[in-house]
């Protein structure tokens, strides 16, 4: 396939070897059209040209238009022009969950040409520091509920401004008031902290309404995201990710999803994931946004309760989640008393669907759960099930519109139907490389452009894909990757630690955890003690569930520590 200056993919081959075409709806093309925008910042206005006035995201009831979005966006951007004196390619860190100005900031920051990088509210220091020590942001908007550890690990980076908002800055009042209110004095979920020169966010649109919005000339190959994924010797690696890319991923994923959801009313659709993480901004701050449906963004989706009962009050047309949050819904007794007939479209990324969780969903909810598959890489999405006919659960279903994807050897040759190796990908979703590591680049990306995933799949005759195995040891938790080398160097940072090793082991509900292994200098070193060590440098979906002591670790023959053979022991210890 080759990628015109526009992001339109040709087929130049017929599609006999490409089966999955069988399988598109037929509303479905086999590439996506000419991208209609040259950047995001124009895709957010072409849907408030489009859409104007009808509700885009909600949260925490408070509601923006697409109007709304748009304008306020652009007053954000002339600050950061002309407040904070930012310039086309700086690096701009956004670090919140699931709140209203989250798709204001990120459409912002896009439209002043800066270069948005997600950071995890739930990050520790370290890994904050690693990821701004890698991108080099100029400034940071931080909800202030996280604003201490910006405060502490601020005069360790590059970062000049800091803009702090509240939860609740977007809500009209008195909500405004009550919301921050209970959140620091009363919920006390803002540890105290000292920016004195931090920019409050309303501030900041303030400002920017007084000042004249400067178009920076962005065009569809500028980078507009710097995804961070770990890295499998622990250290950050950021897929770069431009505005072509995204775009691009963003019409691929709703060719296959318009059809479903119908365009004579406006759908109602659930943000689950955060928006900080790739699938969630792909498809729902952007494809959904552009497509006009009306979001509703979950702050805080582990309140199960909470959760239930805004979907109650919803009544959506469609869910984004991962597996172990519908696990988590239908083990909930109310869920089954709520009102879901208008659902239409259930999307699980971000991990496999277990067979159990489907099965439960169709028969509480009478609709199928659709699983797709994608990684940071490609944007995120490659693959989908058909979205018109029952899906084939264990599968990742066909490539999307203007998606290649073969199944290759360890010499990247293609290798036969039915027969298992790596999965790679082609398209315009494929990003351009990791951010300042070329070696790392050049491991996944080959010289004619497939994305060689580090998923071992396997492709059925009628061109159905199933992921079989990981080449790569990424430990996917609760839709989270988790590399083993970054817990492996958390550890071993400990005095007692000789030795560390890290492979997943399967959980009810999060899919996989981390379990780690560990060669200790003194007996001493306690699971507990070694746990409270890691509690303070990794994120919570990183921590290792469980700590085994042995006595040498398994390695090859050059020093590296066999995690093979640690899965092979883990397997011998549960039969």
């Amino acid at each position: 396939m080759d990628e015109t200056t526009h992001g339109r993919v040709d087929d130049p081959v017929g599609g006999e070897d490409r089966p999955w075409f069988d399988y598109y709806g037929p509303s479905v093309p086999r590439t996506i059209p000419e991208l209609t925008e040259v950047s995001l910042g124009e895709l957010a206005a072409a849907a408030a040209a489009t859409h104007g006035d009808a509700p885009a995201f909600s949260n925490l009831g408070g509601t923006l238009s697409f109007n709304q979005v748009d304008a306020l966006a652009t007053r954000f951007a002339a600050f950061l022009q002309h407040d904070l004196g930012l310039h086309k390619g700086d690096r701009f860190v956004i670090q919140m969950p699931n709140v209203l100005q989250y798709p204001v900031a990120f459409f912002g920051a896009l439209r002043a040409g800066l270069v948005v990088v997600n950071a995890n509210p739930l990050y520790t220091t370290r890994e904050m520091v690693g990821v701004f020590k890698d991108a080099q942001p100029r400034a940071i908007l931080v909800l202030a509920n996280f604003a201490h550890k910006v405060e502490e690990v601020l005069p360790s980076t590059s970062i000049e401004h800091v803009i702090v908002t509240e939860v609740g800055d977007l809500l009209p009042q008195p909500k405004r008031t009550i919301v921050n209110f209970v959140a620091d004095k009363v919920k006390k979920m803002v540890p105290d902290y000292h920016l004195p020169h931090a920019v409050p966010f309303r501030k900041a649109i303030a400002l920017g309404r007084t000042e004249r919005f400067t178009d920076p000339g962005v065009t569809l190959d500028d980078i507009a995201l710097l995804q961070y994924t770990g890295g499998t010797t622990g250290g950050a690696k950021a897929a770069i990710l431009t505005h072509r890319n995204l775009l691009s991923n963003q019409e691929q994923f709703m060719a296959q999803i318009r059809a479903t959801l119908g365009e004579e009313r406006q759908s109602t659709i659930i943000a689950a994931l955060p928006l900080y993480h790739v699938f969630a901004l792909t498809v729902n701050c952007l494809g959904f946004y552009r497509f006009g449906s009306h979001t509703v963004l979950i702050t805080n989706p582990r309140d199960i309760k909470g959760f239930v009962k805004e979907l109650d009050k919803a009544r959506p047309d469609g869910i984004m989640l991962v597996s172990t949050l519908a696990g988590a819904l239908l083990d909930e007794p109310t869920f089954k008393d709520i009102d879901l007939k208008r659902l239409s479209l259930t999307v699980a990324g971000g991990m496999a669907v277990r067979t159990a969780v489907a099965e439960r969903w169709k028969e509480t909810v009478g609709t199928e759960i659709i699983e797709g598959y994608g990684l940071t890489e490609a944007s995120p999405v490659v693959s989908v099930n058909p979205t018109h006919i029952p899906p084939r659960i264990g599968t990742i279903g066909v490539p999307l519109p203007s998606t290649d994807v073969r199944v290759v050897d360890d010499e990247a040759r293609p290798v036969g139907i039915g027969t298992a190796g790596e999965l790679a990908v082609k398209g315009p979703q494929v990003m351009r490389g990791y951010w300042n590591n070329d070696e790392e680049t050049s491991r996944v990306l080959t010289e004619d452009g497939w994305l060689l995933t580090g998923d071992v799949a396997v492709m059925s005759e009628d061109g159905f894909f199933t992921i079989v195995d990981r080449k790569k040891e990424i430990i996917v938790a609760s839709g989270f990757n988790v590399y083993p080398g970054e817990i492996e160097d958390a550890a071993m940072m400990h005095p007692l630690v000789a030795e560390a090793g890290a492979i997943p082991i399967p959980d009810e509900r999060a899919g996989e955890v981390p379990k780690l292994f560990i060669v200790r200098r003194d007996d001493s070193l306690t699971e507990e003690a070694l746990k409270a060590f890691l509690k303070e440098r990794l994120t919570g979906y990183k921590r290792p569930r469980v700590i085994e002591f042995i006595d040498e670790m398994p390695k090859t023959n050059v020093g590296k520590v066999l995690r093979r053979a640690l899965r092979e022991r883990e397997a011998a210890s549960q039969d």
